[in-house]
C-alpha cells in the first residue's frame, strides 16, 4: 500500500513539475532574445543560499533565450571594509556620502571584490559571466549630483548622476552569449571617478539597451499602499502600477526605497516596458516573476500602457 501511495504522490508532483513547466510556456515564447536588466542588492547578495539562487536564476534565463544583464550594488561590503579601515560613512537622501577616501574603498570594493564574487558565481555553470565597471569602454559618463534636502541642495562628495551610456561594449557581450555584470562606478569627462547608485545605472542601461524588463532585487516584499517609512508586514503590497500614481507618491516613500522607486520611473520613462520590485530574500524570485502568471513584487508601467501580468 505503501509504494502504491509513494507512486501516486510521485506522479503527482512530477505532474505539478510539468504544469509549472506549461505555465512558463508563453512567458518563455515573449521574451526570448529580450534583454532583461537585474539589479543585484540587498540581502540577496550576503546570504549564501540565496546568492547560488541568484546564479541558478541568471543562468536559467541565459539558456531560456533571454540576455541578462546584472548590474551590482555592495552596500554591506562597502560599510565592512570602511569599518575595517575606521573610515566614518553617512547617507543623504538614501545615497552614500562619499569623501575622496570614501570613493577609493567604494571602488576597490565594487570592482575589485564583489564585480568578481558575482562573475565567479555565475560561472560555476559554465563560462558565461564576464565582469566590467562603468568606467570600462565608457559605459556609464557622469558628472557630480547634488541632493536636495529640506529644499536646497546639498553636495554629497563623489556621488554621480549618469549623463551618459555607451553600450557598445554591453551589446558586444551579448551578441557572444555572455551575462555582463556591470559595477556601478564611472567616469566624468575631466576623468573624476563616481559613486553611482545601483538602481540608477541598471535603469539607464535598460533604457540605453531597449531592455523588456528591468528588475530590482530588494528586501521587502514590494511597494506598500500604505508607505510609513518602513517595511510593514501587515500592509497590502501594490501588485502594479503606472508611472504617474508612482510619482504622486514618492514623497512619501522612506529614504532607501526613493532610489529604487526612482529607478522604475527612470526606466520606464525612458521607454522600457516593465520594471519591477523584488523581494530579493524569497529564493528564486526572478524566476516567478518572468515565468509566472501571477508574478510577484510590484510593476511599474509607463502611463497608458495596456501591459498586464497575463502573456499576449
Amino acid at each position: 500500500m505503501t509504494a502504491v501511495a509513494d507512486n501516486i504522490g510521485g506522479r503527482a508532483g512530477a505532474l505539478a513539475k510539468a504544469e509549472t513547466l506549461i505555465e512558463a510556456l508563453p512567458w518563455l515564447n515573449r521574451f526570448h532574445g529580450e534583454t532583461v536588466v537585474i539589479k543585484f542588492g540587498g540581502n540577496a547578495m550576503v546570504n549564501e543560499e540565496l546568492r547560488l539562487a541568484f546564479a541558478q536564476d541568471i543562468v536559467f534565463l541565459r539558456y531560456a533565450g533571454l540576455r541578462p544583464v546584472v548590474v551590482h550594488g555592495g552596500g554591506p561590503q562597502i560599510n565592512a571594509q570602511l569599518d575595517r579601515l575606521g573610515v566614518p560613512t553617512s547617507f543623504a537622501a538614501g545615497l552614500r556620502v562619499t569623501t575622496p577616501e570614501t570613493m577609493d574603498v567604494v571602488r576597490m570594493v565594487l570592482t575589485g571584490q564583489v564585480n568578481r564574487d558575482v562573475v565567479g558565481l555565475i560561472n560555476r555553470h559554465g563560462p558565461f559571466a564576464v565582469g566590467m565597471s562603468g568606467e570600462d569602454a565608457n559605459l556609464l559618463t557622469a558628472s557630480r549630483k547634488l541632493v536636495v534636502m529640506d529644499g536646497q541642495p546639498v553636495d554629497i562628495g563623489m556621488v554621480g548622476q549618469i549623463d551618459a551610456v555607451d553600450p557598445g561594449a554591453l551589446r558586444a557581450l551579448l551578441d557572444d552569449g555572455r551575462v555582463p555584470v556591470v559595477s556601478p562606478v564611472a567616469r566624468s569627462d575631466s576623468g573624476e571617478v563616481y559613486n553611482i547608485n545601483a538602481d540608477s545605472a541598471a535603469a539607464a542601461i535598460a533604457v540605453a539597451l531597449d531592455a523588456a524588463k528591468l528588475v530590482v532585487l530588494t528586501d521587502v516584499e514590494g511597494l506598500y499602499a500604505d508607505w510609513g517609512g518602513h517595511a510593514d508586514s501587515s500592509g497590502d503590497v501594490i501588485s502594479e502600477l503606472t508611472a504617474g500614481r508612482l510619482t504622486s507618491m514618492l514623497p512619501g516613500l522612506s529614504e532607501g526605497m526613493i532610489p529604487k522607486m526612482e529607478a522604475c520611473l527612470l526606466a520606464v520613462n525612458g521607454g522600457v516596458p516593465q520594471a519591477h520590485v523584488l523581494d530579493g530574500r524569497q529564493p528564486h524570485a526572478i524566476l516567478l516573476e518572468i515565468f509566472t502568471d501571477s508574478g510577484i513584487g510590484t510593476m511599474v508601467l509607463p502611463d497608458g500602457s495596456d501591459e498586464m501580468r497575463q502573456p499576449r
